[in-house]
């Protein structure tokens, strides 16, 4: 079954303290474009979610969000006691009536009154957001197969569709053909002239085969055929089957070229609109 490359998956971990939130989306892309957000003490374990990702994901235009939010007592933004005690001095020295409680208030607002310490990645931490990481992934997973099989079903009717556009052009073909013929009598008659009629024949015959639509009518058939067995494979088949459809229209266009019917004409032009509206799906296929 098809997937679409539009999804949208999200874990939550609640820790001692903090709250990890997961959150992966993806829409259509010709190729694996992927953009990743995380605090900066997870950054050694990027490349590692990448190839999470990636494999399951495959191809689309992901956005991987890891947001933190504190929920306990602890920091790890400290103040600097030694800057800002110095800032204090300094500042009574300029201004020896002003109190400790109003130099705090302008020393805080001064560089380096704060720092914070580098946190260390805990490998049990770790551990559970990876395994939220791959729940978010199967969300988005599961997202995606829903999606496939809307576009599943919208391939399958406009493949029906064509199908019998196409066994009405085979239905008319004879008359198309006849027509030419009658045109031809017609146009020969209208010259008053006699003519060699086996010569006639030989040239009407090669005029007819540059008409015959035969092969495009076959081998659009068996597009459409393949078209709905690669449909119903399993794996990321969204390339292999704009490849399909890329040679569904040369057939289509090549009927058309050749109709000189009008009739035929419209029906090819139903043809082309169907055809249109399948490609256009096909770009969110994976």
């Amino acid at each position: 079954m098809i997937q679409s490359m539009t999804g949208y998956g999200k874990s939550v971990l609640q820790l001692p303290t903090k709250k990890v939130t997961i959150e992966i989306k993806s829409l259509n892309s010709k190729n694996l474009d992927m953009n990743t957000r995380m605090p900066s003490y997870y950054k050694e374990k990027d490349l590692y979610i990448r190839k999470m990702v990636a494999k399951t994901l495959v191809r689309g235009k992901v956005d991987f969000s890891l947001y933190v939010e504190s929920t306990g007592e602890e920091t790890s933004t400290k103040i600097n006691e030694v800057v800002v005690n110095q800032y204090i001095k300094q500042l009574q020295q300029i201004t020896p009536e002003a109190t400790n409680v109003e130099c705090l208030s302008v020393v805080m607002r001064l560089p380096d009154t704060t720092k914070t310490t580098k946190e260390d990645l805990d490998i049990e931490e770790w551990n559970n957001i990876e395994a939220h990481i791959k729940t978010a992934l199967q969300h988005i997973e599961a997202y995606r197969t829903d999606e496939g099989a809307v576009l599943h079903n919208d391939f399958s009717e406009r493949i029906v569709i064509i199908s019998k556009l196409l066994e009405d052009v085979i239905a008319i073909d004879p008359e198309r053909i006849a027509g030419v013929r009658e045109r031809l009598q017609k146009g020969i008659a209208d010259l008053k002239e006699k003519v060699d009629e086996n010569r006639f024949e030989q040239e009407l015959i090669y005029y007819i085969e540059k008409f015959d639509i035969t092969e495009e009518k076959v081998r659009l058939k068996n597009h459409l055929e393949y078209f709905v067995t690669t449909l119903n494979l399993t794996g990321a088949n969204g390339k292999k089957l704009g490849f399909i459809s890329q040679e569904m229209g040369r057939e289509i266009n090549t009927i058309g070229s050749k109709s000189n019917y009008a009739p035929m004409q419209k029906l090819v032009v139903q043809m082309k609109d169907e055809l249109e509206k399948i490609k256009e799906q096909l770009l969110n296929v994976l």
